[in-house]
């Protein structure tokens, strides 16, 4: 299918079209004869002998041209699969942009598989149905029903919602925002946003993908494409917005990582994965992309403030070191060169303070000091207004700087009527503007990650040749076999041991007897944990007894099933399993993963324990799992200063745990039966001692 005809078509027929002003029908066709596009415009109405100046045609049929690239049809739902077979027949259309709604939206799923169909037999590249339309300012060609065409620029921006897509080109007109291509998806029949992000890849316009998002028809295929993309010598950042953040509704599950993981934090989790920028509001979405289309991209984290006010410098500096940025450190030389023309008053270490009575001078020569230190990788400037400032000028000082350095500029005029003629001039001259200083450090900090990311090669996922699938494979066809869909400790553990996952000594028994005969066998103390194929959370129910000598395995085993079975009393008791205790020096995290229809496996890590469905301290990973995904998803724990070791303790074995949740991503990947799993607690010793794998549970489907 040809999506560059989306864009780039050399004729367009409006099937639809209207002479009734302010119908969709009508306005399509003036957009396009008003706002300048230069192609073969085909109105098509049989009621109609001309629109616009253009001649109407009673059907596709008759338009004289052999050919039409693109269809832009507005016609009832019932009438388009129609439509568009006979435009592939007699104008052999390379793209359709179905704006006509009533199709899967309104609960027509079948017409719409019946306009799926037509379009795949001939080959389409079909946009819609129900969206706003297409749009690419480089040829002025507007095939859509949004009134306002957008400058040229460099942001492609592909949208699921058409409404959404006029308030972004209204608003983006006052931020000097240009777009390289602009389309609304609506239904994704045909195309949808990865297709888009093929073409977008591509285009050589295009300097910055943004995506308004509600669902994603293939998550894993996306993520692929998206990293393709976000990383390595040629990359392009991504932006994304996705609305339902909130759980609509969960399902009963049995493991820990089951409750843990909606839709939403698998979405976030794909997104951090594939090296997209995601944002919460659309204000903060408009920030992003000025920073990214008006800056070069630098992953450098050292910031400077420039400023006329203490309150705002702090207020910035805090936002900046949140975000993972810092500031930079001032050279001798530039604070030397600051003091020989500053105030003495004035702060000349960073944030560099020019005092409340700063003229434009005064910016201009702070800021081209500033500018050019070595040690400053990009800069902030804030302004207040007061009764002195000279806000236009200062601007011109702005514009003038930016002219001269290629270190990235975000500014904060801070006031509203007052500064705007100020924000006008940086605007027309491509500088990212922001109404407050927090704003425009959380946007420089967007900027060096998405640098950051472009200055990665594209991850390879763990492999590693120490495993032994053949064992897992048997164990899961006799648990096949018997009827079992979950397996306990006694069975799970073997499966993670076959996989390289460290575990201490264990053995069952099934009667006071037997932990009699195995008391002999142990030399130190241990844990009794109940065995029984109904139970799954051994300590809820009291299943599990710590520090028991091996003069106490008779009692212990005796306390523990009497215990359970007055907690538990419809669950089978099938004996006890002794584990050799574990050493104290460790901290327990927990892996586990659940299954999803959509995104297929998403394992977790997070701090382990009886605590962790309170804590909800964990991170989320699509397999199969690269390192820099793992250490990411490590990092992103609130817990993940323990690791470092405090209060004078031992600092933990990271890379033991890394390699444990590679492990995890290639039994994952090995065994895409397996429904859900826990590995709580693995415990992580100090570095180089490695990880024990002390419980686990697998839910096979």
């Amino acid at each position: 299918m040809n999506i560059k005809t989306v864009f780039e078509p050399k004729s367009i027929a409006i099937i639809g079209a209207s002479t009734h002003v302010g119908t969709v029908g009508n306005d399509i066709v003036k957009n396009l004869v008003e706002q300048g596009y230069a192609g073969e415009i085909f109105p098509v109405n049989p009621k109609a002998t001309e629109l616009y100046g253009r001649k109407c045609y009673a059907d596709i049929s008759e338009v004289p041209s052999e050919t039409v690239d693109l269809a832009v049809i507005v016609i009832p739902a019932i009438a388009v699969p129609g439509a568009v077979e006979e435009a592939a027949k007699t104008k052999h259309i390379q793209a359709a942009v179905v704006i006509s709604a009533g199709f899967k939206e309104m609960g027509n799923v079948e017409l719409e598989q019946q306009l799926a169909a037509v379009a795949n037999q001939y080959g389409v590249a079909l946009v819609g149905p129900n969206c706003l339309g297409s749009l690419n300012p480089y040829i002025s060609m507007n095939a859509s029903f949004a009134k306002t065409m957008p400058s040229k620029g460099s942001i492609a921006f592909v949208s699921q919602s058409g409404a959404l897509c006029t308030a972004i080109l209204d608003y983006a007109q006052s931020l000097g925002l240009g777009f390289s291509r602009f389309v609304s998806v609506g239904n994704k029949a045909i195309l949808d946003e990865e297709k888009f992000l093929e073409y977008f890849e591509q285009d050589e316009a295009t300097k910055v993908i943004a995506m308004y998002v509600e669902d994603l028809k293939n998550p894993r295929s996306f993520l692929r494409l998206a990293r393709r993309i976000t990383h390595g010598a040629n990359a392009k950042p991504i932006v994304v917005i996705k609305s339902g953040r909130t759980q609509a509704g969960s399902n009963a599950v049995a493991s820990h990582t089951g409750s843990l993981a909606g839709s939403d934090t698998m979405y976030d989790a794909l997104f951090a994965q594939a090296g997209i920028l995601r944002v919460e509001t659309i204000d903060e979405l408009f920030g992003v992309l000025q920073i990214l289309s008006m800056n070069e991209f630098s992953k450098g984290k050292q910031v400077a403030i420039i400023t006329n006010a203490g309150g705002p410098g702090v207020l910035a500096t805090d936002a900046l070191v949140e975000n993972g940025l810092e500031l930079a450190k001032l050279s001798e030389a530039t604070q030397t060169k600051l003091h020989s023309f500053l105030p003495p008053a004035a702060n000349t270490h960073n944030p560099v303070d020019v005092l409340g009575d700063a003229l434009a001078d005064r910016y201009a020569s702070a800021l081209e000091v500033v500018s050019k230190d070595a040690g400053v990788d990009s800069l902030l400037v804030l302004l207040t207004p007061q009764s002195m400032t000279e806000i236009e000028a200062t601007a011109e000082a702005i514009v003038s700087v930016k002219e001269t350095t290629k270190k990235p500029i975000a500014v904060s005029l801070m006031g509203s009527d007052l500064v705007q003629p100020g924000n006008d001039i940086l605007l027309r001259h491509s500088i990212a503007t922001f109404r407050f200083p927090e704003e425009g450090a959380d946007a420089l900090a967007m900027l060096s990650r998405s640098a950051e990311i472009m200055a990665e090669p594209e991850p390879e996922a763990f492999t590693f040749n120490d495993i032994n699938q053949s064992e897992v494979r048997a164990i899961f066809d006799r648990a096949t076999s018997e009827g079992k869909k979950q397996l306990p400790e006694a069975e799970a553990v073997p499966v993670f041991e076959a996989y390289g996952f460290r575990t201490l000594r264990s053995v069952i028994v099934r009667s006071a007897e037997e932990a009699r005969e195995q008391a002999s066998t142990f030399a130190s103390k241990v844990v009794f944990k109940i065995v029984s194929p109904d139970i799954l959370h051994k300590s809820d129910v009291g299943g599990v007894r710590l520090n028991i000598e091996p003069k106490d395995f008779v009692e212990a085993y005796d306390t523990l099933m009497h215990v359970v079975s007055e907690r538990a009393p419809e669950a089978r008791l099938e004996g006890a399993l002794i584990v050799e205790m574990a050493p104290g020096n460790g901290v327990e995290m927990v892996l586990g993963c659940v299954k999803d229809p959509l995104f297929g496996h998403m394992a977790m890590i997070g701090l382990g324990g009886i605590l962790v469905e309170i804590l909800k301290d964990v991170s989320f990973g699509m397999t199969p799992l690269d390192r820099a995904t793992v250490v990411r998803m490590i990092d992103g724990l609130k817990a993940r200063k323990i690791l470092d070791g405090v209060r004078g303790g031992a600092a933990l074995d990271i890379e033991a745990l890394v390699e444990a949740v590679g492990r995890l991503s290639q039994l994952l990947t090995d065994f895409p039966e397996i429904k859900e799993l826990d590995i709580n607690p693995l415990l992580i010793l100090p570095k180089g001692q490695g990880t024990i794998l002390l419980d686990a549970r697998v839910v096979l489907e």
